[in-house]
């Protein structure tokens, strides 16, 4: 129904929507004895791509594929390759190994959002060119691999952090505040908001079952002076500042700074999300 779609959001919404099973769990299911995924299995990182069988798969793939423009000679370079792993064993062998280690030592590092995007100050990492890769392969892998989906700037500017100030990777054990001066929140026309993700880039259960916040919580707690601190920690920070809680795992954790219609000065890196820093 094109008549719903609004936006490019939209339509890429729909497209990862009609690409995903009606339930993860269906991923686990045998051909004869349906079953859900375990809470284990669940929580796996889906691994897509095989390394060993990758170069079995690509060819195919590429045919259907058009080619885009200022692409031709790269296209031209990898069916080179190919032909020729398909008469010699050994270079099959060696694009194999070649991959293999890619995956390991290339691919599994950029789990890591700080190796997504350019530094944007404070310790965050953004995008510069969200859905406008070109022949960046190095971060539409990254984007890809970490969020399946981003919008273009003007739409949507992404901030993540791993990390507190100290530079050590934030723990759900400590407790954590992002203060935005006063007249200093996310410059932005839409809406904002500071999103948890676990150490499988998955929401964290909670009883609250509060994942994020921004714009649209209302009941927000203001500091005397204007400003506006947000926590996060498996540990409340007390009644008082409760409402501005973002519940951690006990493990690792992130912190995803979204901003929508995002304003000149989040665009063009004028402003920055504030330092996390430890409270204990």
């Amino acid at each position: 129904h094109a008549d719903r779609f609004h936006s490019s959001t939209d339509v890429a919404w729909c497209r990862i929507s009609s690409r995903s099973p009606p339930s993860w769990g269906e991923l686990f299911a045998t051909a004869t004895v349906p079953r859900r995924a375990t809470e284990a299995e669940a929580l796996m990182r889906i691994k897509w791509v095989n390394p060993e069988t990758y170069f079995d798969e690509l060819p195919a793939v590429l045919k259907q594929v058009p080619v885009l423009p200022g692409e031709e000679a790269l296209y031209g370079q990898i069916s080179a390759v190919f032909e020729a792993a398909a008469k010699d064993p050994a270079i099959k062998q060696a694009l194999v190994e070649s991959f293999v280690a890619a995956e390991k030592e290339l691919v599994e590092p950029l789990w890591q959002w700080r190796y997504n995007g350019v530094a944007a100050g404070n310790g965050w990492t953004t995008l510069k060119n969200g859905a406008e890769f070109g022949a960046d392969y190095f971060t539409r892998t990254a984007t890809a691999y970490t969020n399946i989906y981003v919008n273009v700037p003007p739409e949507a500017v992404y901030f993540y952090n791993d990390n507190d100030s100290s530079g050590t990777q934030m723990n759900g054990q400590n407790l954590y505040a992002v203060t935005f001066a006063k007249g200093q929140l996310p410059p932005v026309k839409g809406f904002w908001s500071v999103t948890l993700y676990n150490d499988h880039h998955l929401f964290n259960a909670n009883p609250l079952q509060r994942y994020s916040l921004g714009t649209k919580n209302k009941t927000l707690q203001y500091n005397a002076d204007g400003s506006l601190t947000l926590y996060a920690g498996a540990t409340s920070p007390g009644k008082d500042k409760e409402a501005n809680w973002l519940p951690a795992p006990n493990g690792t954790f992130s912190l995803y700074l979204r901003g929508y219609w995002a304003d000149k000065a989040m665009l063009d890196g004028t402003w920055t999300p504030p330092t996390i820093k430890i409270v204990q």
